[in-house]
């Protein structure tokens, strides 16, 4: 659901119906925290944040939307904290690390959220699905990510992999996203393990991948997980419906 504005802001200055906006997020937030995600009812984030039931049902539909506003806050806090990474290093290696142990500094806080929602997340059905429509905005956010990872790193990319690369190493966080879900390793260590190793592997592959006797498998795993991963093929191409039909 589109952010309802008030009208011409001071630039950096937050709208009221922003604040609002955002003041009904973090309360939701603490209350998912504190009383878990099911046991939480939007009535009681509407008494929790001052506002009225109607008003909260103004700025988010239900409960999935707030997790919506959850996952976007979360791939903006991201872009934000990956900068100084992607400005100062050019080996791709340290450069995906860089950006996936950030992420992992940023949801530290959401660990145990994450666990209490996942089994709606899992539901492919389910807009907190990271393959829905509804997370379509978020996803393409963290996909940027992961675009400016490979572009700005020293790595030899074939023009035909420009595009498909960035959305194999998504999916390969969100590999990263699911063990660090059932992680629990004193501040996650394991998770920031297969970070490190997981983009040693990547950049490995990718410098593999420059070789044109390599370069099928690529596609074909793309379009492997394209073809039948739950929600992809509602987002992105399907390269192999022409060649099936």
């Amino acid at each position: 659901m589109p952010v309802k504005n008030d009208g011409p802001e001071a630039a950096g200055t937050p709208s009221k119906s922003e604040q609002t906006r955002a003041l009904i997020l973090e309360t939701a937030l603490r209350l998912f925290r504190e009383r878990g995600y099911d046991k939480t009812t939007m009535r009681a984030i509407a008494q929790e944040a001052g506002v009225s039931v109607g008003n909260a049902y103004y700025y988010f539909e239900g409960k999935e939307h707030l997790i919506q506003g959850f996952y976007d806050r979360i791939a903006a806090e991201h872009q934000q904290a990956v900068r100084g990474i992607l400005a100062r290093e050019t080996e791709l290696e340290a450069r995906l690390a860089g950006v996936l142990t950030a992420w992992l500094d940023i949801a530290r806080p959401y660990h145990e959220f994450a666990v209490q929602f996942f089994k709606n997340a899992a539901d492919p059905d389910s807009p907190l699905s990271p393959f829905s429509q509804e997370s379509e905005h978020a996803r393409e956010q963290a996909i940027r990510v992961h675009r400016q990872v490979l572009a700005g790193s020293k790595a030899k990319v074939p023009d035909e992999l420009r595009d498909v690369l960035p959305e194999l190493m998504w999916l390969s966080q969100m590999g990263l996203v699911l063990y660090w879900i059932f992680d629990r390793t004193e501040g996650r260590e394991r998770s920031y393990r297969l970070a490190r190793r997981g983009a040693r592997l990547t950049a490995r592959g990718v410098t593999l991948a420059r070789f044109r006797v390599l370069r099928p498998l690529v596609l074909e795993v793309h379009e492997l997980f394209t073809d039948f991963l739950p929600g992809m093929t509602r987002v992105l191409p399907d390269p192999g419906r022409k060649r099936d039909e």
